[in-house]
């Protein structure tokens, strides 16, 4: 019996590398893949899968969000992707939820498979009905664990490893393989994505405006629209960065515009 298989990832790349590893397992049987939220709630509650590997943060919504608006009687297994780092993730490790932590190697995957594959199996499925339960009014009563964020990003020059206080970053951009993270003081190279990064960084006081450049809300200021509709944010030092047209809604959003 094949085991049905959702991917929720709002990146196309992350996504990817989900299906090949999912058709790598014999006993898996990929039934679709997900950009947003949305689109998860309506496909889990249409073909009910078995297994759902859950990004935490989306554009649209984050995966308890999805969890606490799916209405299907028998609820999925989660696996949560996320790049939170591990102190944040002390939640989900009291609720016994697996998790992936992005970058994570094959092996990883294939071990939190296997684990689950045991639970199907053996069809123990009323263990992660309960902390499906348990961790959804721990969400509800703690205001959402994705509220763990990062206060320092460690970042590591020669044999030393500073750490940048993140409410002295102005704003990040993407730079090939490296984030640039600029402080009033200096720039920074780091070796990670912008996706990683904006997980790790409180939402309330960033946000990602274009694929390639994240912003610290508190540094923004001016907004300048142009006759086509489009928008540029004026930084503090008068550093200008467009907002794409796909971070355009959920920014005006966030700025109450």
């Amino acid at each position: 019996m094949k085991i049905n298989t959702l991917i929720v990832d709002d990146e196309k790349l992350a996504r990817q590398r989900l299906i090949n590893l999912v058709n790598d397992v014999p006993e898996l049987e990929l039934v679709g893949q997900c950009s947003t939220g949305k689109e998860a709630i309506n496909t889990i509650e249409e073909i009910q899968p078995d297994i759902v590997f859950l990004d935490i943060q989306m554009k649209d919504m984050n995966g308890f969000d999805v969890l606490q608006k799916i209405s299907v009687e028998k609820k999925p297994l989660i696996v949560f992707v996320t790049a939170y780092n591990e102190y944040a993730l002390k939640a989900f490790d009291y609720f016994a939820f697996d998790y992936l932590l992005k970058p994570y190697k094959d092996d990883r995957f294939f071990k939190s498979v296997e684990s689950i594959i045991n639970y199907i199996n053996n069809k123990n499925y009323s263990p992660f009905e309960d902390k499906i339960n348990n961790l959804l009014k721990y969400v509800q009563t703690n205001n959402s664990p994705t509220l763990i964020h990062s206060e320092k990003l460690p970042v590591k020059l020669g044999n030393k490893v500073f750490f940048i206080k993140t409410n002295d970053i102005k704003y990040i951009r993407a730079s090939g393989y490296y984030a640039e993270i600029y402080t009033a003081e200096k720039k920074h190279l780091l070796r990670e994505s912008l996706s990683n990064l904006i997980e790790s960084l409180d939402p309330t006081k960033f946000i990602r405006v274009h694929r390639s450049t994240i912003v610290n809300l508190n540094e923004i200021g001016e907004l300048i629209n142009s006759n086509y509709g489009e928008i540029d944010v004026k930084m503090s030092d008068k550093q200008l960065f467009r907002v794409s047209k796909s971070y355009k809604k959920l920014f005006l959003t966030k700025m109450g515009l």
